[in-house]
């Protein structure tokens, strides 16, 4: 494997999940930034860290480091994208990955620019599974694809102050877990949505508490998406064609997907495929990024991370919900 090194921004628990991933694929994390000392100090331990940063701008400027991982709130992704990109490292950052399309259109446009590789912390990208579905899905196993359904609900506890629920922080179920939903959702439809319907709950502190969001693009495929904060629910896309149906539970690091074919409206036949291991997640998405350096390209992730960005724009427009950051009142 390419010797590349890896520098994390944050600590939090999908900080750790990464640096662990890092450790079985890599052997080490080359270095760590965090503002809070203690904090950092902390992780650094934990996982062997040996090159710490107080300042993530100097980790940032580090010559040693070829590939700058964000895993701080949403706020702060788009000026360490920003800033990693100007100075030429490839860059793996946890979604959201912006919190509006014009940001993600501009460090997009960065990165191409810079013949530098930008890639989004969905799980869904990477895990092999999907490989055998799409690869069944092109085959025309399911016929022509007419609609994707798919849920994800969390049940945060109850606390205002928490940046789930923080504005400010860009919080809310949308920017937290629906960038999962519309990614598988989008995965599987040909073509961008241009309709969108949507209606919202807010939560007291005006980010979205939870939503139904319906898409349609030019070729009459549909998406339904239900998303919640507050309220369970089950992890589960269907993708449904003219000649069958794909269950997939616990989609974000899924291993299995079930298959019902229906040959006419009387009769079905079924089927399960499996590949990967959710333990390994984060690991095929470190194996994947340096893939993607080495060849010089992505396998066409980015392109699905944009159309994310702006279905998620647009639901947050027709909301007319607004994050006191969001750049020239263009949300």
């Amino acid at each position: 494997m390419t010797k590349y090194n890896w520098g994390i921004i944050g600590t939090g628990w999908i900080a750790h999940e990464m640096a662990d991933a890092l450790q079985a694929v890599k052997g080490e994390v080359y270095a760590a930034a965090n503002p809070n000392e203690i904090s950092l100090k902390k992780f650094a331990a934990e996982k062997n860290i040996k090159h710490l940063f107080t300042n993530p701008d100097e980790m940032i400027q580090d010559p040693n480091i070829d590939i700058i991982y964000i895993a701080t709130p949403h706020t702060f992704h788009y000026d360490y994208i920003k800033k990693a990109l100007k100075a030429g490292k490839h860059v793996f950052c946890e979604k959201a990955i912006t919190v509006n399309a014009d940001q993600f259109d501009e460090v997009e446009k960065l990165a191409k620019d810079k013949h530098l590789i930008l890639s989004e912390g969905f799980t869904l990208y990477h895990m092999p599974i999907y490989q055998k579905v799409k690869k069944l899905i092109r085959d025309g196993k399911l016929g022509q694809i007419k609609l994707v359904q798919v849920n994800f609900g969390s049940l945060k506890d109850y606390d205002p102050n928490n940046r789930f629920f923080n504005k400010d922080l860009a919080g809310g179920a949308l920017l937290d877990i629906g960038g999962y939903a519309t990614a598988f959702a989008r995965m599987f439809l040909s073509k961008q949505p241009e309709s969108i319907l949507t209606t919202v709950k807010f939560f007291e502190t005006g980010v979205d508490e939870q939503s139904g969001i319906i898409l349609k693009n030019t070729k009459d495929e549909m998406a339904v998406m239900a998303l919640s904060m507050r309220a369970k629910q089950p992890k589960r896309g269907v993708i449904s064609g003219t000649k069958g149906y794909i269950e997939i539970s616990n989609y974000p690091r899924t291993t299995e997907a079930q298959i019902t074919y229906t040959a006419s409206a009387h009769e079905e036949r079924h089927e399960t495929i499996n590949a990967g291991s959710t333990s390994e997640a984060l690991e095929y998405e470190i194996k994947d990024m340096e893939r993607y350096i080495s060849q010089g390209h992505d396998d066409g992730e980015l392109a699905i991370s944009r159309d994310v960005a702006h279905i998620l724009t647009s639901v947050r427009t027709s909301w007319g919900m607004k994050y006191p950051f969001d750049e020239n009142n263009r949300i």
